[in-house]
């Protein structure tokens, strides 16, 4: 067993002349003791092999280091066009339709993003013809949960807090909203408070269970404008969430677009607190203790990153809020690794430390560095996660605020809004004002469902 490798039982029964009862028994007792291993070593072998442990730790080093050799990494650009591609950025990758969507949120699971941002920038980037009712069904299927499931350590506090509209929100799904709250639970300080009229709504949903907007302006017997703004500092801190996602876009619209002269317009009334069905507290655990995450937490996490990104290392975990330390999540990609879940390797050039990938996103690198370039422009909005710049891409970072807007042609930014100015990023040679312009026109065009202009067209943007 230490000279010949991979073996089966008939192989070995026939080269020292023993039966195979004889030698199974045998190889059995040797297993026992830890000498040998039983599996499927050799590729399209579907008979039981057996090996001798070290030559077989041998063989699993020597195969890790060919399959690492034989990858060739990108550039920092085709890496940008990969990642357009593998989140169906790409004008020729996008999806459409509900099922699509649901797809699309498992890939930015655990995202944190301006609440504005969601349907005004990153879904729409990635789904055709988006319409905002898909997320609603969803919503209201059980499918997905909105909410703010990172804590910052504070309860509350004298001045009140409300979901403007850089309020850091994340779609998960519900059956995963414990492990969200878990991992980006922090304990709460007991002596910091909130409002009177946001404690009077909290108590009222956890006795009374989901309530719908009526029935907490009549258990509480606050006026209306009280129970939103409540309800407003509810959400802000992670405490609540409604049903369907219209509850989050009535928070959002700026009170003086609801109202004129006293009367509601009628493009709002879609987004009205009384359609954003029931609200309930997201699952609190300011009683559990703060404990580190543990071995599965973090395999789940690297599974989630890997299906976001396709390929993942140290540096892209700057964008992960959620993300436990570098050094714990690399032991448990090592071991993917080992099992073969994962392949390690260098993809992209100018990234130091360690890189790992689905073995799916592999073939797909390999085609977008052989893949001519068309100068594609895409443009995102900074709150997007695939705003890498100064993490992938060179130059400075740009600050996430939703507002802000980066422009990418063939994975390069080439131009940058930050706030009303309006930066060029080109060469020299290539700065004229016909190339200008028609930069600044696909900087600013927003792919916002006509649907929604009445919710993002005013005063959201």
């Amino acid at each position: 067993m230490e000279a010949v490798g991979p073996t089966t039982v008939e192989e070995i029964a026939l080269s020292i002349g023993l039966t195979t009862d004889q030698i199974s028994m045998t190889l059995m007792a040797l297993e026992n003791d830890g000498f040998v291993f039983r599996g499927h070593f050799t590729p399209d072998c579907e008979v039981e092999e057996w090996c001798e442990r070290r030559l077989l730790a041998r063989i699993h080093r020597y195969t890790l280091k060919k399959l690492r050799k034989e990858i060739e990494p990108v550039s920092s650009g085709d890496f940008m066009r990969f990642l357009f591609e593998w989140q169906h950025i790409s004008s020729a990758n996008q999806v459409e339709g509900p099922e699509a969507l649901l797809q699309t949120i498992k890939q930015l699971e655990g995202i944190e993003a301006a609440a504005a941002s969601w349907e005004s920038d990153i879904l729409p980037a990635r789904i055709k013809d988006y319409d905002y009712l898909w997320l609603d069904v969803l919503c209201l299927s059980g499918k997905i949960q909105w909410g703010k499931f990172r804590t910052n350590g504070k309860l509350g506090s004298d001045k009140v807090s409300t979901p403007i509209k850089t309020t850091p929100i994340s779609l998960v799904h519900r059956n995963k909203i414990n492990y969200w709250k878990q991992i980006g639970y922090k304990k709460l300080k007991e002596e910091t408070k909130f409002s009177l009229a946001a404690k009077n709504v909290l108590e009222t949903i956890k006795n009374q269970g989901a309530c719908f907007f009526d029935d907490l302006l009549q258990q509480t017997q606050l006026l209306k404008v009280e129970v939103e703004n409540a309800i407003s500092e509810l959400v802000s801190l992670g405490l609540v969430t409604s049903d369907s996602y219209t509850g989050l876009r009535a928070l959002l619209v700026p009170q003086k677009y609801k109202t004129n002269g006293g009367k509601r317009h009628r493009q709002s009334m879609a987004f009205s607190m009384r359609e954003a069905g029931r609200w309930s507290v997201l699952p609190s655990l300011v009683s559990t203790p703060c404990t580190p995450m543990s071995k599965s937490e973090i395999e789940d996490f690297a599974r989630i990153i890997l299906n976001r990104y396709g390929v993942v290392f140290r540096r892209i975990l700057e964008k992960e809020k959620f993300a436990p330390p570098w050094r714990d999540l690399v032991r448990v990609l090592r071991t993917m690794e080992a099992r073969g879940e994962i392949r390690g390797g260098r993809f992209l050039n100018g990234v130091w430390g360690e890189q790992y990938a689905l073995s799916e996103a592999i073939p797909m690198l390999r085609k977008v560095r052989k893949k001519e370039l068309t100068n594609e422009l895409i443009t995102l909005s900074a709150a997007d996660p695939l705003n890498l710049s100064g993490i992938i891409t060179p130059g400075r970072k740009i600050p996430a605020h939703y507002s802000n807007r980066i422009l990418y042609r063939d994975g390069i930014p080439v131009a940058l809004k930050e706030g009303k100015d309006v930066q060029y990023l080109l060469p020299q040679k290539e700065a004229d004002s016909n190339e200008h312009w028609k930069l600044r026109d696909a900087l600013i065009q927003r792919k916002i469902s006509p649907k929604l202009r009445a919710y993002l067209g005013k005063g959201i943007l």
